[in-house]
């Protein structure tokens, strides 16, 4: 009976190892192709040589998880503000609930109307949120998660925080970058995704 219990535990064990590498490996292989798409994007603020310097927290399956979607129904579209001064319009879309380290969060998805009638971008949430890292380890000015309406299953997305990732103003000035509005403000530190650029411009 011991040796079968200990067996069990020991395939456990092996299991989640083999779990956890296969997470590690997917989150390298979405930041190699994030970096590509600096490349590829004509108004890219980075060029090959400044990709060496974007930095990461290392890849956390803590940060990732299903969160609850409520829908959020009749909601007006208003002006979000960016870091240029200038406005986008958005409409906040689903309220996200989840629960990290034994507590609970929420965060707002919203949608573009620039891009609603987009057919690549029209099943494209922005989901723009701040938490404690943020003039630390992580840019001050907040960080960025995607998320697409048809990766829902039922009442639940899978959230992730490792795919957490600047923006453009993170890196140059110019850009319309949206602040995140107060209500996605997180009081918890959020140790996983994209951290603070480690170039320095002379």
């Amino acid at each position: 009976m011991i040796k079968s219990i200990f067996s069990i535990s020991l395939f456990l064990i092996f299991f989640a190892q083999i779990n956890a590498q296969n997470f590690t490996k997917k989150i390298l292989e979405y930041r190699e192709k994030y970096k590509s798409d600096f490349l590829e994007d004509t108004r890219s603020p980075l060029k090959e040589q400044d990709l060496k310097f974007l930095d990461f927290y290392k890849p956390d399956s803590s940060y990732c998880f299903n969160a609850s979607i409520e829908i959020l129904p009749n909601e007006i579209p208003y002006d979000m503000a960016t870091h240029s001064g200038v406005t986008k319009k958005y409409t906040r879309y689903w309220k996200l609930k989840f629960e990290l380290k034994n507590k609970e969060y929420c965060l707002i998805a919203y949608q573009s109307q620039q891009l609603i009638n987009d057919s690549t971008y029209k099943n494209y949430l922005f989901v723009p949120f701040n938490d404690f890292t943020n003039s630390s380890t992580t840019y001050g000015g907040g960080r960025y998660i995607d998320l697409n309406i048809q990766d829902a299953t039922g009442n639940k997305i899978l959230l992730d925080f490792n795919k957490a990732y600047n923006p453009y103003c993170a890196f140059a000035e110019g850009y319309a970058c949206p602040i995140p509005p107060a209500e996605n403000k997180l009081l918890i530190e959020i140790k996983a995704g994209e951290k603070s650029f480690l170039k320095k411009e002379k």
